[in-house]
């Protein structure tokens, strides 16, 4: 009866919370319905800490998104028409997350939550360092090629700026401290403190750097789509949180 009511708890929660982001303006509304239902499977299977890192998430890009937005649209480097995110966003942003929950729990190399932890926040911490690199370093006015260092226009794939990186440092880092909070305050494992730190500010800034020399070298050849360039940056985000918790004995 109790984990009936949890799960009905964890449904209405994220459908309350994907409704308002619609509601908003935050989500086109086939955006609210992929996020509402992949956000069901995370709470119902890893729990409200994991739902509740990614709701942070969503509403850190939103207000970044929305910060001087006007200056964005004149430019025209902002997000969707009115700074709403649509179903390509969503899925190449939560996809990696709600993955990594189901190998965890009924992969064939099932991991426990000192594992799945880092892992995850790591996910979700390039997104966060990604969005604020982009959506405050555009406004830096200058950038440069990740590539070749030369000048590029603010906005351009590939494009960097030192206001961004300092952006995608904080975005990081941020995650990893609210991340360490929420896992601990709602009970939930998440292995040693200072390599979950380590590990996910540290990901998700070279994720953030991935990012970058996709979007020059694929996305901008039109190899890629900006929601493939984001889902394959944080695969290689997970990829990179994976070896920096083998080398800090993360999986004794």
């Amino acid at each position: 009866m109790l984990q009936l009511l949890y799960a009905a708890t964890g449904v209405v929660v994220t459908g309350l919370l994907a409704g308002g982001a619609v509601a908003s303006g935050a989500l086109t509304r086939p955006a609210g319905v992929v996020a509402a239902l992949f956000g069901v499977v995370i709470v119902l299977v890893a729990g409200f800490a994991y739902l509740a890192l990614l709701v942070l998430f969503v509403v850190a890009s939103v207000l970044a998104t929305r910060y001087r937005f006007d200056v964005k649209a004149t430019a025209h480097v902002q997000e969707g028409v009115h700074g709403e995110r649509g179903v390509s966003n969503v899925l190449a942003h939560i996809l990696v997350p709600c993955g990594l929950v189901l190998l965890a729990h009924f992969g064939p190399w099932q991991f426990h939550g000192a594992i799945l932890a880092p892992l995850y926040a790591s996910a979700l911490s390039f997104g966060a360092a990604d969005t604020f690199a982009s959506e405050f370093g555009v406004l830096a006015g200058n950038a440069r090629s990740i590539i070749s260092g030369g000048p590029v226009t603010a906005g351009t794939n590939g494009g960097v700026s030192a206001v961004g990186e300092a952006w995608a440092v904080v975005g990081a880092l941020t995650t990893a401290v609210v991340g360490l909070v929420l896992l601990r305050s709602l009970g939930s494992p998440y292995g040693s403190a200072t390599l979950f730190l380590f590990t996910v500010a540290i990901a998700g800034f070279l994720g953030c750097q991935v990012d970058s020399v996709l979007g020059e070298t694929l996305e901008n050849r039109g190899v890629l789509t900006k929601g493939g360039t984001n889902l394959l940056s944080m695969v290689a985000t997970v990829g990179i949180a994976a070896v920096l918790l083998a080398l800090g004995g993360g999986y004794r």
